[in-house]
């Protein structure tokens, strides 16, 4: 493990502020949101050309919020207080375009925000612009055929992680302080950790979001993207809340969790598997790192114990939960608008149509096993710590990673395994820094929480980041790519 790198940054002093101090700010009125907003965008402005992190800009939207910023509950935990915050592009923003990363919806531009927009802009966040993504988020890789690739700041020739790419490049860069991310298969936690930011995928029903067709549906999850567990936690002040449009939607706790975060201390007991049990591979240089991490934990006062529950199955229920997803996805779409879907795209969709009812039955009920084996580990350990991803970014012009720790996969899925178990058991999981390896690239450890236990999974995050003296903090990118190969 190698010291925290002094990195250049070349953008305004108040983007190196994280959000909660900007916040704080604000709300002693000795910053205005007009100032921070001709921060961001001046800094959008700089970076884009290298990174491509936000390629839809809404400045006079944004400008025309700011004078109307009505944020009456001062008292509320999430208030924003009017800082400037990114949306992914696959959420709704009303008069914003949105594309979903497709062709047949690039001059989309919505008459509604998504609920979770509204609930933002109602404590104060105000939107600046759309993050890229992925085709519809399918993919640990940020292209689309409408706004190209997103590259990854630490060094421009790399994959930036998707598909919250444009989100965790876009904080690196200093662009803003806070950005909106969703997860399935990874999507929050891939890119957070390959951009060295903070990704938190919550537990199921924690904020109101996202499709009306898929109510019922635990695997995708909305959530915060930070450059540092307190603002993690911020943002998911801001999100949280009960929203009676959603089934599954539970209201926010009494304590927030920016407190929680506040009280952590480093005496976790972590259960700690450097490759599930052999289910995810993972390279010489990132398990080598984190075996370094655990070692520094257990010198600060935490427990690590070398230990996985049984993960049979996990595999085949991963990929039905996810095939019945895209399936009841792919009957919502338009005919003209899937004509323009990639070949992977509908690949999903048909392995999601293939399934039986059988299929289905046997997912749920290996489901249900493997949530009970995890629930077990949680009576003797805090947290189910291993490696976010399996490898460092890889070049941005391969599509999927295919070969990590000596193993080659199939299918564009095989790499991303390490983000299976938090999604098919609905646990909350966070990808938190932990240093710069070897190659001078940013590490990740993903810690996977308890039942609803985002608070107490956001503090021992939160302890893992004083440890090893994060968090990074924006960067200048290292522009290595050339035009030519864009």
């Amino acid at each position: 493990m190698t010291d925290k790198p002094r990195t250049e940054f070349t953008g305004s002093e108040l983007s190196r502020l994280q959000a909660y101090e900007v916040v704080e700010l604000l709300r002693r009125k000795e910053v205005s949101t007009t100032e921070l907003l001709d921060v961001s965008f001046a800094r959008i402005e700089a970076v884009s050309p290298s990174i491509n992190a936000t390629p839809t800009v809404c400045p006079d939207r944004a400008r025309l919020a700011s004078e109307n910023i009505d944020v009456s509950d001062n008292d509320h935990p999430g208030n924003l207080y009017g800082l400037p915050i990114g949306i992914k592009d696959l959420t709704p923003v009303q008069g914003v375009r949105t594309t979903f990363g497709t062709k047949g919806l690039a001059d989309n531009i919505p008459d509604t925000s998504d609920p979770l927009v509204e609930r933002l802009e109602e404590r104060g966040g105000v939107v600046v612009g759309k993050t890229n993504t992925p085709e519809f988020g399918a993919g640990g890789n940020t292209f689309n055929d409408v706004f190209g690739p997103t590259r990854n700041p630490w060094n421009t020739t790399l994959n930036a992680g998707g598909s919250s790419g444009g989100a965790a490049a876009s904080l690196a860069a200093g662009e803003v302080w806070l950005s909106h991310g969703s997860d399935h298969g990874g999507s929050l936690r891939t890119p957070a950790a390959f951009c060295g930011v903070v990704g938190l995928r919550p537990s199921p029903g924690r904020i109101s979001s996202g499709n009306f067709d898929n109510l019922y549906m635990i695997e995708g999850a909305q959530g915060p993207m930070a450059r540092s567990t307190r603002d993690c936690a911020l943002f998911l002040d801001a999100m949280s809340g009960f929203d009676g449009r959603y089934p599954l939607s539970i209201p926010a706790p009494e304590t927030s969790f920016q407190d929680a975060v506040l009280q952590a201390d480093g005496k976790l007991r972590i259960a700690y598997s450097a490759d599930l049990n052999g289910f995810s591979p993972v390279d010489a240089e990132v398990r080598e790192h984190l075996d370094g991490v655990l070692g520094l934990l257990q010198r600060e006062g935490a427990i690590v114990e070398q230990t996985c529950p049984d993960l049979t199955g996990l595999d085949k229920t991963y990929r039905s939960l996810r095939g019945l997803m895209w399936a009841a996805m792919g009957q919502g779409v338009k005919p003209e608008i899937r004509a323009h879907f990639k070949a992977a795209l509908e690949e999903n969709i048909a392995s999601g149509e293939a399934l039986g009812v059988a299929d289905i039955a046997a997912a749920h009920r290996n489901r249900s096993a493997l949530y009970t084996r995890m629930v077990a580990l949680f009576e003797q350990f805090d947290v189910l710590a291993c490696p976010t991803v399996g490898c460092l970014p890889h070049d941005q012009s391969e599509e999927w990673v295919r070969t990590v720790g000596g193993v080659t996969f199939e299918d564009y899925l095989g790499w991303l395994r390490f983000a299976y178990l938090a999604t098919v058991t609905g646990l909350p999981a966070i990808s938190v820094p932990v240093g710069i390896g070897s190659r001078g690239l940013p590490v990740a450890l993903q810690l996977i929480g308890k039942p609803r236990g985002e608070a107490g999974l956001l503090a021992a995050a939160r302890a893992v980041e004083v440890a090893v003296g994060g968090p990074l903090g924006p960067i200048d990118p290292n522009v290595t790519h050339t035009t030519a190969a864009a």
